[in-house]
């Protein structure tokens, strides 16, 4: 993706001409032009030449963001500049109008006093009035370059308008100047030189507005840049040097002392210190930071001093990325500004046709030259095609402000506007709606062993195991500050157990049939043990000489606000599913703890996929997941949001970051992406009405039936006034708040429509680990009529979900064709 500056453009039209231009050129496949930030981000086999010859010929500039200017170009496109310019031209503007005004209306119209040198002499007043007018549109030449390379081009933007309407209110004054001189007769009621300055003064009025709120649309971004230093503390043969933050290479070494910002991201190689956190995470808890703990450029260091390694720097480091990602955000376009971009781009050519129709049907209708130019300069200068082109980009950048601000990342404007219509949420299991670390929740007894001594057993055979389980089992020891026993000798059965001698006896731990090996198991015990299976708990059989000595139970603690978020995605009017490749009591057990009513289990990555693509049929789909093994689901979705603490390929794949890994900022985001899409509409829809109920009025449409006329004058303070309430009213998403249910509603979506489900088990011989149930279950669901299977290799089953009918001898010759036997 290339990124450029584009300097020149005023209004919508103005986008519409450069992007129209950028596309048409051969290799583009896509160009996205925003007016707000004046930045252009271009996709495709193309060199920048070509690009920027492009934009050249349309009557812009344009400069590449390449790396080594980019933040001062970020800080050029943020910084309010231009509110100062037209501040400055807006006073001197308003010391020539005053005296104008006060001639040609003043003295005009109300009799107020001139010196007595020129109060009779007409030709002197009209020729002050000509300079003072000259003056202020010299001040405001801007409007008039602007304008006429646009007409060079042959694509009129707002500018044009402008100033046609001031120029030709100027031209026609300048025309009756002339005549009056050369036949004596005084006709300073036929001027409007005080409209062509008015009309460039009160544009500059709506230009200042528009600037100051559309500067306030960035102070998320720029709040996020502000955090990054522009010094770091190197060590340098021993010796601390404050240098540079451009400086600093990956594998230098730099220091962080108490209230210091963290210049890059590095890992800490010695010292102890809080750190906070809260500007990347938005958790307000400081978080303690020791030798081997990584952190984070744009995060604060609290209390203790810190040797740190460099291992991101410059654009790689995370808050650089937010950055990015927030920017880019903002210089996308949403699929709902197509249709102002549509009238924007042949917006000014038919207001220049409407003026014409207009000054041509009221010279026909009888009236006078300045009549017909009245009415003519009024629809020039009413008609707003500002309003029109901003009422997408302003609201798109504030909402990514807010999002930003709590920590939800969007990464285009078209997941901004995406992710308020999805209709099914599906969740992973593992990361997402629990921890992803498990714990240890029960112990049994058998025997006449007590809790002390089955925990000294498990723990000196589990802290001699890598698995996720067995160091459950050693965190619930060594917080008990259990002993542990010397293993004479250790083996591992992958997928089963382990086994050692404690004192020349055997130990084991591992699954019921793995325990079975070393002694029978009662009818009962296993019984009882159900219940953990029920309730989403693995358990862990322990056996010592001979004798069941244990039973641990291990679970996946449920995050404690899934519960929460999945009740208010319920109430929004969302179908949430749980797909996860974990077995399938434990994800149902999982599901009713937190309230989700439908579960896919024993899915592989592949089968993720598939799955999500079944579920597309019936709706738009959003995949919340955190791992590498969720990245074609997170892919294939409508919107795929990745928890902010799961695996960079995870978050690279998805559209929607949730920075804090709260699964309460899932229904946060549609919620603001819904807020959204109503201020966008809301925007386009005053845009519009303003537009269609103005240009008639300034026509004189109404002056026949109702005696309703517009001054230029007053068009030209409403069109200013247009552009500035629509910015105000996408300033207001500011105060959204997208944790509040307050506002909740059912979305009308198409009814679900559930097709028939039927089910089908069979038993199969020869499955003896989970690389057989993954295979069978694979070859199963390449099945057009099979829709899911569940396969176990511990009971020799595979329950079929079809959606259609499937006879048993096409089943039995696919699992036995790869090496299986059906036996019923």
């Amino acid at each position: 993706m290339l990124r450029f500056n584009v300097k020149g453009m005023s209004c919508a039209a103005c986008s519409a001409r450069v992007e129209k231009a950028v596309s048409a050129v051969d290799g583009v496949t896509s160009c996205s032009v925003n007016l707000l930030t004046n930045s252009m981000t271009v996709e495709g086999d193309v060199s920048t030449e070509k690009i920027i010859q492009s934009v050249e010929k349309a009557g812009y500039e344009a400069e590449i963001q390449d790396e080594s200017v980019k933040k001062d170009n970020k800080d050029k496109n943020l910084k309010d500049n231009e509110t100062a310019k037209i501040v400055r031209r807006l006073i001197a503007s308003f010391a020539l109008l005053m005296p104008l005004m006060y001639i040609s209306m003043g003295y005009t119209m109300l009799g107020l006093p001139l010196p007595s040198v020129i109060e009779n002499d007409h030709i002197v007043i009209g020729l002050i009035q000509l300079i003072l007018a000259l003056a202020v549109m010299g001040i405001n030449r801007k409007f008039f370059i602007s304008g006429a390379k646009s007409v060079w081009h042959r694509a009129p933007n707002m500018d044009a308008l402008v100033s046609l309407g001031s120029g030709a209110s100027f031209i026609y004054s300048v025309f009756v100047l002339i005549m009056s001189a050369s036949s004596g007769h005084g006709i300073l009621h036929n001027l409007y030189f005080e409209s062509a300055a008015m009309i460039l003064v009160l544009i500059t009025v709506g230009k200042l507005l528009e600037s100051r709120s559309k500067g306030k649309t960035t102070d998320a971004l720029r709040t996020l840049m502000n955090l990054a230093p522009q010094t770091a503390l190197l060590i340098e043969n021993g010796i601390e040097t404050k240098v540079e933050i451009s400086r600093v290479k990956k594998g230098d070494i730099f220091a962080l002392k108490p209230g210091s910002a963290v210049p890059v991201d590095g890992i800490v190689i010695d010292g102890e210190s809080a750190v906070d956190e809260s500007a990347l995470t938005g958790e307000s808890i400081p978080v303690d930071k020791e030798k081997g703990d990584r952190v984070s450029a744009g995060t604060f260091n609290k209390s203790g001093y810190l040797l740190c390694e460099a291992t991101e720097v410059g654009e790689d480091t995370a808050l650089s990325k937010i950055i990015r990602m927030v920017s880019d955000a903002a210089a996308t376009k949403a699929p709902i500004a197509k249709i102002a971009d549509k009238v924007s781009g042949v917006f000014v050519p038919v207001v220049i046709a409407v003026a014409a129709v207009t000054f041509a049907v009221w010279l026909i209708a009888g009236e006078g030259v300045g009549f017909a130019l009245t009415r003519a300069v009024s629809v020039l200068v009413i008609s707003c095609p500002c309003a029109l082109g901003l009422a997408t980009p302003v609201a798109i950048m504030v909402s990514n402000g807010v999002g930003a601000k709590n920590s939800i990342l969007f990464k285009t404007a078209t997941s901004l506007e995406n992710a308020g219509k999805v209709n099914t949420v599906v969740l992973d299991k593992t990361g997402t709606v629990t921890l992803g670390c498990p714990e240890v929740t029960d112990i049994l007894t058998f025997n006449g062993f007590d809790e002390t001594e089955l925990l000294k057993i498990a723990y000196s055979l589990e802290k001699k195991s890598e698995h996720p389980l067995a160091q459950a089992i050693v965190r619930k020891a060594e917080e008990n500050k259990s002993d542990f026993y010397e293993l004479g000798s250790f083996s591992t059965s992958t997928g089963s157990g382990i086994e050692g001698e404690i004192n020349g006896e055997k130990v084991a731990a591992g699954n019921l049939l793995f325990a079975e090996r070393f002694c029978p198991v009662s009818d009962s015990v296993k019984q009882n043990v159900n219940t953990f299976s029920n309730e989403g708990k693995t358990p862990l059989w322990f056996v010592k000489d001979g004798k069941l000595i244990g039973i641990i139970a291990v679970a996946d603690v449920i995050k404690e606000e899934s519960p929460q978020a999945i009740s208010e995605l319920h109430n929004m009017g969302i179908r949430v599913v749980m797909l996860t490749g974990d077995n399938e009591n434990t994800a149902k057990a999982i599901a009713k703890q937190v309230g989700i009513d439908e579960v896919v289990a024993g899915v592989l990555p592949d089968g993720k996929e598939r799955e999500i693509g079944k579920l597309q049929k019936l709706g738009r789909v959003a995949m919340v997941g955190d791992g590498i093994n969720d990245s074609p689901a997170l892919t294939r979705a409508d919107i795929g949001i990745a928890i902010g603490a799961g695996t960079d390929v995870a978050i690279d794949a998805a559209d929607v970051v949730l920075m804090k890994s709260r699964l309460t900022d899932v229904p946060a985001a549609i919620r603001l992406s819904r807020a959204t899409i109503k201020n966008i509409k809301e925007n386009l829809f005053w845009a519009f009405f303003y537009n269609v109920i103005g240009i008639p009025l300034a026509a004189g449409v109404w002056i026949p039936l109702f005696g309703l006329q517009l001054s230029p004058m007053f068009g030209a303070a409403a069109m200013s006034l247009s552009s500035f309430c629509v910015v105000m009213n996408a300033l207001r998403l500011n105060l959204f708040k997208i944790h509040s249910t307050k506002h909740d509603r059912k979305i009308k979506t198409k009814p679900i429509k559930e097709k028939k489900i039927m089910e089908k088990t069979v038993k199969i011989e020869g499955m003896m680990c989970p690389h057989c149930e993954a295979r069978v279950k694979v070859i199963l669901e390449e099945l057009t009529e099979v829709d899911s299977a569940v396969t176990s290799h511990v009971e020799g089953t595979a329950v079929l979900t079809l959606n259609a009918e499937l006879a048993d001898e096409k089943i039995k010759s696919v699992i036995e064709a790869q090496g299986y036997k059906v036996i019923g």
